[in-house]
């Protein structure tokens, strides 16, 4: 297992001083912010400066235009054709995958009950943008990681077990799930054995204490956690997506060793 940190958490005036930093702290990895990266060029720039840092890319979280669920054509449109773009960037950068949230807060397709409830919709639509989604990261080399969010931030799936019905579902090798502790530790019963039901499907997590600041400034378990992480032979990155409190040039490390106990 392996400790990364998104850029924007960094201190640092630009990603390779971010870098720098990240590699002095005790990261092993960077996850960058996808919309930059639709541009090729731009593609282009991070591999130089990540190659000189000597660190690399862990994931890439989203970035794209549009809702892969909305009722308009052309923002799913959008979405789905942003998504192809920043896989590609992945794949180019070696990252594992691109995070993907199909959806932000309530449904955003008709309810045309008895025939389909927004639900039964937005399921079947997914799936046909999954297969599609998955067949590109698979041309490509690189996942597209389906991310459970808690109920105040979406209605649909809040939980890895929901993710991983979508991956079987599917059936594409190109799609598997991420976990966000921070959102597990509001939706799951148990984290330890949601991560152990993903199994294989998981590839990817966030790290986030109970309060949303780094870990070792709540009370999430992350000893279990990793024990469950362990279990399940998980060896790609873990990434910090949360508030940094006080001077991140002595939070973050903090953090990092905080962690280390448990790996």
């Amino acid at each position: 297992m392996k400790i990364a940190c998104q850029d924007g958490l960094l201190p640092g005036r630009d990603l390779l001083e971010k870098a720098e930093n990240a590699k002095r702290f005790g990261f092993e990895g960077i996850e960058l912010w996808g919309s930059e990266l639709r541009d090729k060029e731009k593609v282009k720039e991070v591999k130089k400066v990540m190659e000189k840092a000597g660190l690399p890319v862990s994931t890439i979280c989203a970035g794209y235009r549009g809702t892969p669920l909305d009722a308009d054509r052309s923002q799913r449109e959008l979405a789905i054709s942003d998504c192809k773009e920043i896989l590609s960037a992945a794949a180019d950068l070696g990252a594992v995958g691109v995070i993907f949230v199909p959806i932000f807060g309530h449904p955003r397709v008709p309810d045309l009950s008895p025939l389909y409830t927004p639900y039964e919709l937005e399921r079947e639509l997914l799936l046909k943008l999954l297969d599609e989604l998955g067949a590109h990261a698979e041309r490509v080399g690189t996942y597209l990681l389906l991310e459970p969010l808690n109920r105040y931030e979406t209605h649909f799936i809040n939980r890895l077990e929901q993710a991983v019905w979508f991956c079987e579902k599917v059936g594409r090798e190109g799609v598997k799930i991420m976990g966000d502790l921070f959102h597990m530790s509001i939706e799951e019963s148990n984290i330890a054995e949601a991560i152990k039901g993903a199994g294989k499907y998981l590839k990817h997590i966030h790290l986030a204490d109970s309060n949303r600041l780094l870990p070792g400034w709540g009370h999430t378990d992350f000893k279990s956690a990793f024990e469950a992480l362990k279990e399940i032979g998980f060896g790609n990155f873990m990434a910090m997506e949360c508030g940094v409190p006080g001077d991140p040039m002595e939070s973050l490390p903090k953090s990092v060793a905080y962690l280390r106990q448990f790996i």
